[in-house]
């Protein structure tokens, strides 16, 4: 039987190779259907891409996953949608202790107006963590794990605005790292960057990824190739409703596609 991590203090107890899950899930906004039918395992450990068209809800899908959805007004989701066998849909659920644990980068790097050392430092203080001790300790830790640290930690008391646009995206990201999450979910992380910080984030991902699950959303073809461990794609049906196409390991599905709309895709036809 699986524990639910979320409902025992935020301990995950379980180890499995699947980390994520969907099943049949449907995704509603009011009347309108963004996703269909989506059903897919996610690896623990592992990077999973994914790609489509633009307005095929690869955003809405990554959002299932910390029930983002839920601040928008109509959604309602059908289905199963599970971390470590648990529904992360079920009443019981607490949405702010499954938030800690699947945490957030968005497309454009959002810093908080304060110091650097105090957005690494908001969430674990939101969490009920104030000694100083503790915190420089978790800002320290987190930056590393950023590859930040050697270059904001004689800066950790300036505002972390006038950091680079790579330095922040990085931030935002040791942000999430800070509150020792299990996921990490993140939505074009690179749109903004040029490609030199871009290497920098592929990097940090793939450094990442020994210690936490992580699904990237991409418009970048080659992005998912060099990241990627798994990769899902995503269409548009005729009613405009996302369904899951093709879904395997990145290198199968990028060199031997099994549905012709992938290679199509991948191949730069459409989309």
């Amino acid at each position: 039987m699986k524990v639910n991590p979320i409902l025992l203090n935020n301990k995950a107890i379980s180890q499995n190779s699947e980390k994520l899950s969907t099943e049949g899930v449907n995704l509603y906004y009011g009347n309108f259907q963004a996703l269909r039918n989506i059903t897919l395992d996610i690896p623990d450990r592992a990077i999973t891409a994914v790609i489509g068209p633009s307005g095929c809800g690869k955003s809405s899908f990554l959002r299932l996953f910390n029930r983002m959805n839920d601040l928008i007004t109509g959604a309602r989701v059908e289905g199963r949608v599970e971390l470590d066998g648990m529904n992360i849909y079920d009443k019981s659920i607490d949405v702010v202790a499954l938030r800690k644990m699947v945490g957030m980068v968005f497309q454009k790097p959002n810093p908080f107006p304060m110091s650097v050392f105090d957005n690494v430092a908001f969430g674990p203080r939101r969490h009920g963590k104030n000694n100083r001790g503790e915190l420089e300790d978790i800002v320290e830790r987190s930056l590393r794990q950023a590859a930040l640290w050697d270059e904001v930690k004689d800066k950790l008391e300036k505002s972390a605005l006038a950091l680079s646009g790579g330095q922040q995206q990085r931030l935002c990201i040791a942000r999430v790292l800070a509150v020792e999450p299990e996921v990490i979910l993140m939505d074009e992380p690179c749109s903004a960057l040029d490609p030199v910080a871009t290497l920098k984030i592929e990097d940090l991902m793939r450094s990442l990824s020994e210690n936490y699950t992580t699904i990237i959303v991409t418009h970048n073809m080659q992005q998912a190739a060099r990241v990627s461990d798994m990769a899902a794609f995503l269409m548009m049906e005729e009613d405009r409703a996302g369904a899951l196409v093709e879904y395997g390991p990145t290198s199968e599905l990028f060199t031997n596609p099994k549905d012709r709309r992938t290679e199509d895709y991948i191949t730069g036809r459409f989309g």
